[in-house]
């Protein structure tokens, strides 16, 4: 264990010790834990404001400074236990779930010793999926079990983890003690049922243990040109593609996570990955890590996204419902999570993170901005064995090849086990269009299904992405997002507008651009000219008002007539 470079990569960041073989918490700790395990009638814990002087006990034998905790933490956790549930729910929570978390962070040295023990290739042959910090520009993924997690997530309850050394890797906060100390200092019923969401959690895998796995992949599409992966598209690369645009289907109504498809769903994530899950932000991402909590432990090892990085991470468990968005969140009870599960014991939900630009404003129509997005929406999108199969497929013109390499397998199986694998290397976008003119040519009705496999069941299921909060450009994120689908030969993509004013006409163009038979090249290309006159000034329309002349009101032409000089 000593040896382990991706444990000492973590440890800093845990609140373990090490003695040669062996984690291990120190023994005032373990005496904390072992008395909070038998309930309150030993230990006295019986209400928020003295659970919290139990974690600050803790915290203390971890030599943790009180100076690192939000400052009204503990009447957050006061306000919340003994003020804001009802008291039946705080006597289960005291009397069972207190106990259960003080057995599992007992449980969490021989839990992670076990995790390393199985990470040399003992999930996924031949490859590393030990738990480490996962920097910038270094690909790869860590397998965590559900149990291991929520251990993690107990630590972070308990406030436990380090933070002195968090900043300087750019990794964001961990602890709970701000999503409490929001509560108290400026109470907003959002947050309240946002931890309602936390410790319902809690008080489900406390009464059954969840035995799955979860993997965090971060994704990373290296700025130099690299003959074993896919590398950072120029703006030539989209400009000259001949890849068909896949199919798009509208919802003006439902939920990305509510869908039924075995797909990719979207992520509209904060280059720190979990936004403002941990304090007062409630938006599309944050939401989506309070229902799935189990997102939140890869806040612990994953640092900030560069502009060509994404993080894939699959097989997290839905454990509430909700209603509303943004100030009218609200926690609407227990979710039983029917998703399939994978060969590797990971729920088949799939979930891919990906930064858009903060307040683009004008900017977002120069090229390096629509370049930028492109890129990491393809990046989000990509699986690189995927595309390396294709190319197989394309260079020897034989399906034969292409189907021994990639007809047979779960697509899951076929990305995580030929990571980072010298057997399969990934071959870059432009190094397969400059040998055969644009090598991933083809039709998503018939050769993609022939040739990819069961990969052709995974589309991409996504919305409003970078739009809201960031301030982008509705229709023209739409239309990235679909360029990025396509060239990454995924089969679909459903577009939830959330019946988003701008978006009203989103399925007539789409559905005019498909009857055309547009290339990726193509409206790339009518994105890049209409931005241009965007910035200068010749045309004041949206790109679908633009586009098609005839789907918007006299008004608006003569106001666009007017403004061209």
């Amino acid at each position: 264990m000593e040896n382990r470079e991706d444990l000492r990569s973590i440890l800093p960041y845990l609140p373990l010790l090490q003695r040669s073989s062996s984690l291990f918490w120190p023994p005032p700790v373990v005496e904390a834990l072992k008395a909070l395990s038998q309930g309150p009638r030993h230990s006295n814990v019986d209400s928020g404001e003295v659970l919290f002087l139990a974690i600050s006990d803790i915290r203390n034998s971890l030599s943790l400074p009180a100076s690192s905790l939000a400052a009204s933490a503990s009447d957050g956790y006061s306000i919340f236990f003994d003020d804001l549930i009802p008291r039946a729910e705080a006597s289960k929570w005291f009397e069972d779930v207190v106990p259960g978390l003080a057995n599992l962070l007992l449980r969490f040295p021989s839990l992670l010793e076990t995790h390393y023990q199985k990470a040399d290739g003992g999930v996924v042959t031949g490859v590393n999926t030990g738990l480490r910090l996962l920097e910038s520009q270094e690909s790869g993924v860590v397998f965590l079990s559900q149990e291991l997690i929520g251990a993690l997530l107990a630590c972070a309850f308990f406030c436990l983890f380090p933070t002195s050394s968090r900043g300087a890797k750019h990794l964001p906060m961990i602890n709970f003690d701000r999503m409490f100390a929001y509560l108290y200092d400026d109470y907003d019923e959002k947050l309240e049922h946002k931890l309602r969401c936390i410790v319902h959690y809690f008080g489900r895998i406390c009464s059954s243990t969840p035995m799955g796995n979860v993997s965090f992949e971060r994704k990373v599409l290296p700025m130099e040109s690299d003959p074993f992966c896919i590398s950072y598209p120029e703006p030539s690369f989209w400009s000259e593609s001949t890849v068909s645009l896949c199919p798009f289907e509208v919802f003006k109504s439902g939920l990305i996570e509510d869908q039924s498809s075995e797909a990719l769903e979207v992520d509209f994530a904060n280059k720190y990955i979990g936004g403002g899950a941990l304090s007062r932000g409630c938006v599309q991402e944050e939401i989506r890590f309070m229902i799935n909590p189990e997102l939140i432990s890869g806040m612990l090892f994953l640092p900030a996204m560069s502009d060509n990085e994404a993080i894939e991470i699959v097989g997290t468990e839905r454990f509430s419902n909700y209603t509303g968005y943004a100030s009218s969140f609200r926690f609407c009870g227990n979710y039983v999570d029917e998703k399939c599960i994978d060969h590797l014991g990971r729920r088949k939900r799939r979930i891919t993170a990906i930064d858009a630009l903060c307040s683009p404003g004008k900017r977002q129509y120069k090229l390096e901005c629509l370049l930028r997005e492109m890129n990491k929406a393809f990046c989000g999108f990509s699986d690189q064995i995927n595309l390396h199969h294709h190319q197989q497929f394309c260079q020897a013109g034989s399906l034969f090849e292409c189907q021994n390499g990639c007809g047979d397998k779960d697509s899951s199986e076929r990305s995580i086990d030929n990571l980072s694998s010298p057997e399969h290397p990934s071959t870059s976008l432009q190094a397969m269009e400059g040998n055969s003119g644009n090598l991933l040519k083809r039709n998503h009705k018939n050769e993609n299904s022939q040739v990819l496999g069961t990969r052709n069941e995974i589309g991409i299921v996504t919305g409003n992405w970078g739009c809201g909060a960031f301030g982008g450009d509705p229709e023209l994120k739409a239309m990235i997002q679909w360029l990025a689908a396509s060239q990454a030969l995924r089969p679909f993509i459903s577009y939830y507008t959330f019946d988003l004013e701008p978006l009203q006409l989103l399925d007539q163009v789409v559905q005019w651009i498909i009857s055309h038979e547009w290339t990726v090249g193509d409206l790339w290309n009518m994105l890049v000219d209409h931005s241009s006159r965007r910035l200068s000034g010749e045309t004041s329309l949206s790109f679908f008002n633009w586009l098609l002349p005839s789907l918007h009101s006299p008004e608006a032409m003569e106001l666009d007539n007017a403004s061209t000089p």
